[in-house]
């Protein structure tokens, strides 16, 4: 076993195109707040029920029966391999930020397992060997094969990164020479109908320097959009196949398929220095943000398909939003930050974690959402992947996928440059960046805005402290301080604030962010959400559910008044972990008369009364359904009653 290598899940190349450089996970130590409450719930729970419910399900029975080590038929969905995959990153990640365990013994027989699967030319698909072995690729538009061995490149990557342990590495180069022979000099040029194997590829090759990985990445990436994944019933966007990549100006189709690619794409255009890949794939991340994402930093507004809808199409109830897209997501806009060293890219990070991925996860670690909505109804019928978190899917992609996210949350706090240190996420951590600057961050964030950053070790020479100022956090109503003296906020262009100086032990900047409560307001062209206001605070977004309201107040008839007063504080007993931030809103109760007929007219009907005014409570989104099964929203009518 060697010495493991200070990298992350994206660990870019030195000839790389990049503004910033990530730092590995281990560099990083999250030391508590809510991040740290996640991690340590995924490293105590979720990661011991994922590796058990691959085994019970028979996930990791295919490929020991594929090992020859067992005896039965394939069970499951037929991408179950990536499953493995995931759960071994997860583990990987979790050995890295916190040290060994008793998860050693997981790696060991997980890895063992996998490497006995696998075939003398390199190929590794359990599914395929048990019911079709004469079969590779032969329906490589819907067989995942090289969706599979996207999962496990990374899953090997990430566990030599954090382990030192090279077994699965060795395996996944076998896979992925066994790729570059079929697929780059063998003449094939058919696609996997799910793009992911780009973007790991890319990430081998930094970390192994065999520059045809890098070409295969590259050629996966320009063939799509030119009819190779195949012939779907669901049609070429489903497959995201319908248009390349340098041409295309939105996402369409499958969203976990779209926003994995472009992963793939920002990574072969930093590697290669194509400037304008990387232009219109942030091209396509402007038009998305502007059109096509939640409040939540959700994506994929439609059930049919798991896809993204048309530009404006954002239903609170019926939208889809799958953990897996917020994870594909956060990974997109890290790689377009370390690209351009933008604030802007991070705020969709934070805003996709902090509600997406963080709701995603029941607060006891054994339940999951597969799909993250803004509403449900009170009396909702759910869909057969909605409605409550479940103990674990047939399908289970997005239980293990966030876990590896969580495991990894390190890898996305700071970065360095030649400059100096940049903090893109407010956790409490100790960052050693390896070239003698030791930070420790102290903050209760997002509860709090202040954040504390203790500088313990430094240089001789200055360098730049660079703090990510939030989109939502006015310059007006921000303070920062520098070695106890008022320094002034005027972010620079790219949107952090610059502390530029020679440093000694013991400075301490602090930077105290606007974390008031807020009203937030849709674009009139949202059509499913006109006429409704959400509330904000900070980075998190608050949603009402039914049990959190005034004895006799049904959430459908509640409504804001425009400029509705605000409130927040410290609440326990709701049922929930510890004290909760809860926000209180002056609200209207609308009068709900009965109806017969049509809820419809033949004239424009009166506004409806306010029969009452009440103080509506609103929780972080990130914690609905932990309580009972009742209504939530997150937008509410606006009050026909001026206030």
């Amino acid at each position: 076993m060697s010495e493991p290598t200070p990298a992350g899940p994206v660990a870019p190349s030195a000839a790389a195109a990049v503004r910033l450089r990530p730092l590995g996970v281990g560099q990083v130590r999250i030391t508590g707040g809510l991040a740290g409450e996640w991690q340590r719930r995924t490293r105590e729970v979720t990661v011991p029920t994922a590796v058990a419910l691959v085994e019970s399900t028979g996930t990791l029975r295919n490929l020991e029966i594929a090992a020859g080590e067992a005896e039965g038929e394939f069970q499951g969905m037929h991408f179950a391999d990536s499953d493995v995959a995931k759960v071994l990153e997860a583990v990987a990640w979790q050995l890295a930020a916190h040290g060994p365990d008793d998860l050693h013994r997981t790696i060991d027989h997980l890895t063992g397992v996998l490497e006995r699967a696998q075939r003398p030319d390199g190929y590794l698909n359990s599914w395929i060997q048990l019911t079709a072995p004469d079969g590779r690729y032969a329906g490589l538009v819907s067989s995942h094969e090289l969706y599979c061995y996207g999962h496990l490149i990374q899953a090997a990557v990430a566990l030599d990164r954090a382990t030192g342990d090279a077994r699965l590495l060795a395996v996944a180069r076998r896979v992925a020479d066994h790729v570059v022979a079929e697929f780059l000099r063998g003449g094939r040029r058919d696609l996997d109908g799910h793009p992911e194997i780009e973007t790991a590829l890319v990430e081998l090759y930094r970390h192994t320097a065999e520059r045809s990985y890098l070409d295969q990445a590259s050629e996966f990436v320009e063939r799509r959009g030119h009819g190779h994944a195949g012939q779907s019933d669901r049609g070429s966007v489903y497959l995201v196949d319908h248009e390349p990549v340098r041409t295309a100006t939105t996402l369409n189709g499958h969203a976990v398929r779209a926003l994995y690619l472009e992963a793939g794409v920002v990574d072969v255009a930093v590697e290669t220095g194509d400037e304008e890949l990387l232009t219109a794939s942030i091209r396509r991340w402007e038009d998305t943000v502007a059109h096509k994402t939640a409040l939540t930093g959700g994506h994929g507004s439609r059930h049919l398909f798991e896809a993204f809808g048309d530009r404006d199409e954002l239903p609170p109830d019926q939208s889809y939003n799958e953990t897996c897209a917020a994870v594909a997501s956060i990974h997109w806009s890290w790689r377009l930050l370390l690209a351009t060293g933008e604030s802007r890219f991070a705020d969709l990070v934070e805003r996709t974690l902090y509600n997406t991925v963080a709701a995603s996860t029941s607060v006891d670690g054994d339940r999951f959402f597969y799909v993250n909505p803004l509403q449900r109804r009170p009396d909702s019928t759910p869909p057969p992947k909605g409605g409550r978190r479940r103990p674990w899917f047939r399908c289970a992609c997005c239980p293990p996928n966030g876990a590896r996210l969580i495991g990894s949350l390190g890898h996305y706090a700071a970065t360095t440059s030649g400059d100096g240190v940049q903090l893109h996420l407010f956790v409490p951590a100790v960052i050693d960046t390896g070239d003698g600057v030791r930070l420790t961050v102290a903050t209760e964030y997002p509860d709090d805005g202040r954040i504390r950053v203790t500088v313990d070790r430094t240089p001789a020479e200055p360098w730049r402290l660079e703090l990510r100022l939030p989109a939502w956090s006015a310059p007006g109503r921000t303070a920062l301080t520098v070695a106890g003296t008022p320094a002034g906020v005027g972010p620079d262009e790219r949107g952090y604030l610059i502390v530029d100086r020679a440093w000694r032990p013991g400075d301490v900047v602090e930077l105290d962010l606007d974390v008031a409560p807020r009203l937030t307001y849709p674009h009139h062209r949202l059509d499913a959400l006109r006429g409704t206001v959400a509330v904000e605070r900070g980075p998190l977004v608050y949603c009402f559910e039914q049990v959190d309201q005034p004895a006799g107040v049904t959430l459908d008839d509640l409504a804001l008044t425009a400029g509705a007063t605000l409130t927040t504080h410290r609440e326990s007993g709701l049922g929930l972990p510890g004290p909760v931030m809860v926000v209180d809103a002056a609200a209207d109760v609308l009068a709900a008369p009965p109806r017969t007929g049509l809820p419809y007219g033949a004239t424009h009907a009166a506004a409806p009364a306010v029969r009452a005014r009440v103080t509506a409570r609103a929780v972080p989104y990130h914690l609905w359904d932990n309580r009972d099964d009742g209504a939530m929203r997150v937008w509410l009518p606006r009050s026909p009653r001026r206030p």
